[in-house]
This record gives structure tokens, sequence and C-alpha cells, in this order.
């Protein structure tokens, strides 16, 4: 079959924009395709946790962010009320998060991903994935200027979110699935500022969030039982400021500050789904969503795109076959993945942490080095079964 490209790679953000440059760095062929622009905004939760920061480290791109004047964060602080844990979210060779906006983080993804030799086509509609004989071959779709062509390549990669168009396509099997638990919002204020810390509150049946972000605003994050999505969502700013308003100095301060954005957000899926098949993969959200209640959505899309980067490497260069190494690529994110998943949707469902964690919550009180284990297992720089097998 004759290709045009090595890789057609479907969705220019988190995952895409990765994948396609650490391919074109390595020599192939790489089209990476997006309906939107760049830069331009996207729903997210924002918070680029430490080993995410790591990702943009080894690919020479942190300083790039850095310049932005994006803040770093170096304190988590989870407030349950009577009680809080603060600690630092990362590890010593990547200590700080940072909770960049998308239409700054994304544009120097897309733009890495160009610089990598990628051809990059904006405002791309793709309206068919071709499948020839049971196998992907390429896509058809449509240009910014409205003309129709067709792409093939070796291998079509969906990076293309829980929606995946690919995944349709293909009838991606998915499995580990969880009801929908979380209705979350956000927005942006003026006049509240954060200096370097990541406020998580814990309420009864309410969960809540405050980062610094660019130009001097701070992102407020939060949510409701996904059981309250349609009563809430009729008076969206009443019912996020009387969540805020259930940590009252928190509260005080917001109704203080300035509001420069409207609300933005939706209910997010649990699941896994089988991520390649015969000319196809899927990475980032396409091929792994969860809750955004654990803002591990941006750094699981970064090493996503990393691994699989490796895994069709070896496909495409011969020295492993598709299937071997693609199956060996969802092994590693399945069994990397899956504990904090568990604990996303734990989480998610906001009910009351179960009795073991509450004791461990209760036990590393003035215990520094164990607040930071439990920060750091929030923000994923270890994983909870580590966290959880240590002793306090």
């Amino acid at each position: 079959m004759a290709t045009d490209w090595d890789v057609i790679v479907l969705g220019a953000r988190c995952a895409g924009s990765p994948l396609a440059m650490l391919l074109a760095r390595r020599g192939y062929r790489v089209l990476l395709l997006d309906r939107a622009t760049f830069p331009s905004d996207t729903i997210s939760t924002h918070i680029l946790q430490p080993r995410g920061v790591a990702a943009l480290s080894r690919w020479g791109l942190l300083d790039e962010l850095i310049a932005t004047g994006c803040p770093p964060i170096h304190t988590y602080a989870f407030d349950f009320g009577p009680f809080t844990v603060a600690g630092a979210p990362g590890a010593d060779d990547s200590p700080v998060s940072y909770c960049p906006r998308r239409t700054v983080l994304d544009a120097l993804l897309v733009n890495a991903a160009a610089a990598a030799g990628a051809e990059l086509r904006q405002g791309f509609v793709v309206e068919e994935i071709l499948i020839e004989a049971g196998r992907v071959v390429g896509i058809r779709g449509r240009t910014k200027d409205g003309r129709s062509v067709v792409e093939r390549a070796r291998v079509v990669v969906g990076a293309d979110g829980h929606r995946s168009k690919v995944a349709k396509a293909v009838g991606a099997q998915s499995y580990n699935e969880r009801p929908l638990l979380l209705a979350g919002y956000y927005s942006y204020w003026s006049g509240l500022p954060m200096d370097g810390r990541y406020d998580i509150y814990i309420r009864d049946r309410r969960g809540f969030g405050v980062a610094p972000t660019h130009d001097g605003l701070t992102l407020i994050v939060g949510g409701w039982p996904y059981a309250e999505f349609e009563t809430n969502k009729q008076h969206i700013e009443r019912s996020f400021l009387e969540m805020l308003d259930l940590a009252p100095p928190l509260g005080a301060r917001v109704r203080a500050a300035r509001r420069e954005a409207p609300f933005a957000g939706m209910p997010v899926p649990n699941f896994f789904r089988t991520p390649f098949g015969p000319g196809w993969a899927l990475v980032g959200d396409a091929g792994y969503t969860r809750d955004p209640i654990t803002a591990q959505g941006i750094s699981d899309a970064f090493v996503d795109a990393e691994r699989s980067s490796a895994a069709l490497d070896a496909a495409l260069s011969g020295e492993r076959s598709f299937d071997a190494a693609m199956s060996e690529c969802q092994r590693e994110r399945d069994a990397q993945a899956l504990p904090m998943y568990e604990l996303t949707c734990q989480l998610a469902s906001l009910e009351p942490p179960p009795p073991e964690m509450q004791q461990v919550i209760g036990s590393i009180l003035g215990n520094q080095a164990a607040m930071n284990g439990f920060v750091q297992m929030n923000a994923g720089t270890i994983s909870p079964a580590a966290f959880f097998s240590q002793p306090v």
C-alpha cells in the first residue's frame, strides 16, 4: 500500500502534539491535524503535575513554559475543614507543578511539533476514517479553505479526546468503566493571589481547588455529585459561590475578587479503551479518561505520548511487531494508571474517605515527610499503592 505518511495524528493538544513531535524527532513523516486553530482554549483543569513538568524538561520545553510567566506551585494544601495537610507535590528532580492556561501550553506544544518536522494542518475537519480489508489506512477530510483531501498512512493515531472519531470508527472496546461521578466547573478571578500554593478543599459532597495561572489570574475549579448536575447547572454562579462559602475565608476572598471569564466545565466519563488495532492507535483521553478531580489529564497525556512514541518507533522500524509493541504499551499504561484511576473514582464520588484513609490522614498530621507523601500521591508523583505501603 502506498502511503503519504508514516503516522497521521488526529488531535494536536496535550497528547497529539507531543506524540507528533517525538515521532518527527525520530525521523518519521508525521501529519498532525486538528479542527481547532492555535492558540485556542479547551476545557481543562490546567494543573501540570510534577511528572508532566519532568516530561517537558526531557523534551527541552520547560524553559519555554517558564518564560511565559506561568507561576510555579511549590505547595499543595488539602483543607479537610478541621485540619489541613500541606506538602510539596514533587520530588527533588521535579519539585514543582504549574497551572498553565491551555491557550499558552497547547500553542507551545503545537509549535514544538512543527519545529520537529511534523506537518501541522489547523482548522482541518476529519470526515472519515478510511478502512480497507479491516485495516485503517488513512483519513478523508476538509482543509481550512474547504478542499476535500485524502491522506494515507501506515498508522492513524486518535489523540482526539474521549469522544474520539478514531475510537468510534474502529469500535475500540472500553473496559474498567465507571459512571459519571462529578459535575465540575471552573473560571478565573483577578485580585486573588495564591503565592505558589494550590489549595484543595474537601467538604460534604463538594470539592474545589484554587491555583495561580497566567496573567495574574487565579483558577478556581470545583464541583458536586453528578446527581445534582441538572439542578445546579441552572444557576451555576450561585451554586458555585455557595460551594466556596463552605470554606468561609475563601468565600469571602472570592466575593471581594473579580471573576474575569464565564464558567466552563462538563461531566467527564471514566474508562479505559483498547488503544490499538490494525493500522490505528489511541493516545491520551482517547484511550484512557478519568474524572478531573485529581487533575491528572495533562500529565497522563504527556506520559502516554512518550510511551506510545517508543512503541510506535519499535513497530515502524521493524524492531518489533506492531501487536507486540502496542500490547506492551497497553500493559504498561494500565499498570501505571489503574491505582490512580481507582483513587480518582473514589474521590470523585465525593463520599467520606473510607476508614483506612481516614486513619492514615489522621496519623500523618505533624509529620512533614508523611504529609509530603500524601500530597505526592495525590499529585501522581508516587502511586497510591506505594504511599499506603509506607510506614507512617
